[in-house]
C-alpha cells in the first residue's frame, strides 16, 4: 500500500532547476538511465507541457534505441536506416543520440542547451578515445538525425491553432478563458502509427444514467475545495499527482526498478523506447477522444446541475475543485490514459508487483512509496477525483484506452527477433 511520507527539510528535494541536470540523483544502471534522467528533466524545462513532454521523451528514447541497437542488433530497428561496426561504443552512441536531440528540440532555451553540452563532454571523458568511440558518436548523431527528421512535421506544432468551437448544451466542455488546450494534439503523427480508430472509447455515460449520477455526486463530495472528508493523504496525492506529468512519474519509476532488476544497456534502450512510445501515443489517442466527445469537466457540471436532466444531481453554484481544472475535456482521463499505457509497459517488462518505488516532486515535501504498478494507477485516479477535475468514468476510460495503446506497441515495435520469427510461423 501507499505511504505518504512528509519530509522536512530541503535535503529530501530533488530542486526543478537546471542546475539538477549537473547532479547525480540517483544511481544509475547505465548510461541509457543516466540520459533518460536528464531526458525527464530537460523536456520538463517551461514552457513544456504534459503533452510536449511526452512527445519529445519519444523522439529522444527512439533516438537512443535506434543507435544501441545498430550496434548490437537485439531487436527489429524502429527505422532501419542507421548502421553502425558491432565493435562501435554503444555508450558513445547512447550520449551522442541523446544529446543532440536534446539540445535541438530544447534549442528554444541557450541555458539549457549550454548544460547539455557541458554533460555531453563531461559524459564522453569517461570513454577512451579510439575508433570505438568515433563509431559510436557517429551512430548516436545518425539516429539522431534521422528521428529529428522524421518528425519535423508531425502536425505537433499546429496543434494549438487548430479551430475549435465550443458546444453550448448541458454536457458540452466549456474552455477557460485562454482558450481550449491543444484541440489538435489528436492529429499528430503517432509514433506507433497505428490508425486511432481501433482505440476510440464508446461515449461518456449519458447524464440522466446513474452511473454519470453516481461519479458526479463523488466528484462533488470529495474534490471540493473545501471537503469535510477528503483525507490529508489524498489531498497530499492529488496536489503531488497535478504537479507530476507521466514523463516524470513513469521514467522515474522505470528507472529504480530497472537497476534493482539489472537490464542490460541494450534492453534499457528497448524499455524506454517503448515507455516513451506507449505514453506519446497514449496522449494523442486521448486528445482525439477528448476532442471527440468534448465532454464538460466537474466544475461545470456541479456549477449546472440543475441543467443535466438528472434528478440526482444536484446544483452547487459556488462548488470550486481543489486543484485547478484544466483548459481540455473531461473524458478521458490524460493522465489515466498515459499511465494506464506506461503501466503495461513496465508490468510486461518487470512484472506487476514486488518494487520498491519512491516518487517525488520538487514543488512539495511529499515521497509517495510503491510496491507495485497498479498502486501508482490507483493514486492518480484518486488524484483527479479527490482533485476535483475528473470523474470516476473519466479514469477508467483512459485506463482501458491507455493499456491497449500499450498493448498495441509492444506486439508491433521493438521486437525481439525471437518473436519477429514465432509470429511468422503462426497459422
Amino acid at each position: 500500500m501507499l505511504r505518504s511520507l512528509l519530509f522536512r527539510g530541503s535535503c529530501h528535494l530533488r530542486l526543478a532547476t537546471l542546475l539538477t541536470l549537473t547532479l547525480p540523483l540517483v544511481t544509475h544502471a547505465d548510461t541509457v538511465t543516466a540520459w533518460n534522467e536528464i531526458m525527464q528533466q530537460t523536456v520538463a524545462v517551461a514552457p513544456t507541457n504534459p503533452n510536449v513532454q511526452t512527445r519529445l521523451g519519444a523522439i529522444v528514447q527512439l533516438a537512443v534505441f535506434e543507435a544501441v541497437n545498430a550496434i548490437h542488433g537485439d531487436y527489429e530497428p524502429y527505422l532501419a536506416s542507421v548502421e553502425a561496426p558491432a565493435w562501435a561504443s554503444p555508450n558513445a552512441a547512447v550520449i551522442a543520440a541523446a544529446h543532440r536531440t536534446l539540445v535541438t528540440l530544447r534549442s528554444d532555451n541557450a541555458d539549457t542547451v549550454t548544460l547539455l553540452n557541458g554533460l555531453r563532454e563531461q559524459h564522453m571523458a569517461g570513454i577512451d578515445d579510439g575508433p570505438e568511440k568515433d563509431a559510436g558518436i557517429a551512430a548516436g548523431e545518425a539516429a539522431a538525425s534521422a528521428m529529428l527528421l522524421l518528425r519535423a512535421n508531425d502536425g505537433a506544432a499546429q496543434a494549438a491553432t487548430t479551430p475549435y468551437t465550443p458546444g453550448t448544451q448541458p454536457g458540452d466542455f466549456q474552455p477557460p478563458a485562454a482558450g481550449a488546450f491543444l484541440p489538435g494534439w489528436g492529429q499528430v503523427t503517432p509514433f506507433g502509427g497505428g490508425d486511432l480508430w481501433q482505440f476510440v472509447l464508446p461515449p461518456p455515460p449519458a447524464l440522466s444514467s446513474g452511473k454519470y449520477a453516481d461519479d458526479y455526486n463523488e466528484v462533488k463530495l470529495l474534490g471540493s475545495s473545501n471537503s469535510p472528508i477528503r483525507p490529508q493523504d489524498r489531498t497530499d496525492v492529488a496536489r503531488f499527482y497535478a504537479a507530476s506529468s507521466p514523463v516524470q512519474v513513469w521514467n522515474s519509476a522505470a528507472r529504480q526498478v530497472s537497476a534493482d532488476q539489472g537490464l542490460t544497456l541494450s534492453k534499457n534502450a528497448r524499455l524506454f523506447a517503448q515507455l516513451a512510445m506507449a505514453m506519446a501515443d497514449a496522449s494523442i489517442v486521448c486528445w482525439d477522444n477528448k476532442y471527440t466527445y468534448n465532454f464538460w469537466r466537474p466544475m461545470t457540471a456541479i456549477r449546472g446541475g440543475d441543467l443535466d436532466g438528472n434528478a440526482r444531481t444536484d446544483r452547487d453554484s459556488a462548488w470550486t475543485p481543489l486543484i485547478t481544472t484544466p483548459g481540455h475535456p473531461s473524458y478521458p482521463s490524460g493522465h489515466a490514459t498515459v499511465s494506464g499505457a506506461a503501466r503495461r509497459i513496465l508490468e510486461h517488462a518487470f512484472g506487476k508487483d514486488g518494487h520498491d518505488i519512491l516518487l517525488t516532486t520538487p514543488s512539495l515535501t511529499v515521497v509517495l512509496s510503491y510496491a507495485a504498478f497498479d498502486e501508482i494507477t490507483a493514486d492518480i485516479d484518486d488524484a483527479r477525483i479527490y482533485g476535483g477535475i475528473h470523474f470516476r468514468f473519466d479514469q477508467e476510460a483512459g485506463a482501458r484506452q491507455g493499456r491497449h495503446v500499450g498493448s498495441y506497441i509492444l506486439e508491433k515495435y521493438l521486437r525481439s527477433h525471437e518473436d519477429t520469427e514465432a509470429s511468422n510461423v503462426r497459422p
